[in-house]
Order: C-alpha cells, then structure tokens, then sequence
C-alpha cells in the first residue's frame, strides 16, 4: 500500500507520541516495522520535507535533483 507523505508523518508523530512500544504501534495501525524505519530514517536526515520526495524506483536522488 502506498502512503502520501502527510500520512507518514501522521505515523511518524503517532509513534514517536505513542506510550506502547514501536512493535505494538505498528501492530495496531498495520504498518510494517521494516516501511516505518525507511520513514523514519528519511524524517531524522532529512526533517519532513525529505519524507515528502521518496525517490521513485529506478531513480537516484541526484537524478531527482537534476530533474526538479
């Protein structure tokens, strides 16, 4: 399933907000650990705007870069 950025960062403020564990967060909202942490690692590099321009498959991000 694919998510629009405003909804991942929904998940990210969700989780980081959360009193349970990470696991049980994800759990409960059906979202796999593994497409979480490739968020999160893009939100804590990047801050939310890197969220927003997830490369599209096949394309490099300084390929990205050039086409913007």
């Amino acid at each position: 399933m694919r998510y629009p950025a405003s909804e991942k960062l929904e998940i990210i403020r969700l989780v980081e907000q959360s009193h349970i564990p990470v696991r049980r967060t994800l759990e409960q909202i059906g979202v796999p650990r593994a497409t979480f942490y490739r968020w999160y690692d893009l939100y804590q590099t990047g801050g939310p705007s890197n969220v927003f321009f997830w490369p599209r498959a096949g394309i490099s991000r300084a390929e990205e870069n050039v086409r913007s």
